[in-house]
């Protein structure tokens, strides 16, 4: 299991989280549903990543966290998962939360097959060649995480004149607000990601 506790002579901290009840999480005493998810996640990606590590401590919150990342980022939806994992490094990319911009930068350089996209949104997505979709997607979900106050029904216009209907405009709020909130959250608990995130896709 590699996790960021784990890892040796790396640049970022070596520590899980900042708080000791994500220390040591036995796995084998874990639910079989979550263990089963966790063997998942190890065959699939190479390792557990931290932030579902980190809720393992209260299995109840992990289910809640997992089910909503679930839906919105894996159900069906009018948004491709890229688009998806785009608006998530692009809203990570606003609060500057370590965890996410790493995590999510590397499925976006892992669905493109783009590593120069996925470090131009980390850094700055207004540099990088956009189609109008996605540009007017991106705003959005920087407006939503700047200045939610100040979203009018332009803002929406603007979003349904480059082809997302309402269900689809519902689903960029929703993901951009979901990552507003786990961007605090591992910001507050100082999350390390996973340090195989960071040889991903390059």
């Amino acid at each position: 299991m590699e996790n960021a506790s784990k890892v040796k002579d790396m640049s970022q901290p070596n520590h899980l989280s900042a708080l000791k009840i994500t220390d040591d999480i036995q796995i084998e005493k874990l639910r079989k549903e979550t263990q089963d998810y966790f063997n998942e996640c190890e065959e699939k990606l190479g390792f557990i990543p931290n932030v579902l590590l980190a809720y393992a401590h209260d299995e109840k919150k992990l289910d809640q966290f997992m089910g909503l990342y679930n839906n919105l980022m894996l159900d069906d939806s009018g948004l491709t998962k890229l688009e998806r994992e785009m608006i998530a490094v692009v809203v990570s990319s606003f609060n500057r939360c370590f965890y996410c911009m790493v995590a999510h930068g590397a499925a976006v350089r892992h669905m493109s097959k783009d590593p120069i996209l996925g470090e131009l949104l980390v850094m700055n997505y207004k540099t990088a060649v956009l189609s109008d979709r996605h540009l007017a997607m991106l705003d959005f979900a920087w407006k939503i995480s700047e200045s939610p106050e100040k979203i009018t029904d332009s803002d929406r216009e603007h979003l349904k004149n480059n082809g997302f209907d309402e269900h689809d405009i519902w689903d960029i709020a929703a993901v951009a607000s979901f990552y507003n909130m786990t961007n605090r959250m591992a910001s507050a608990i100082d999350l390390m990601p996973n340090t195989g995130y960071h040889h991903k896709a390059r």
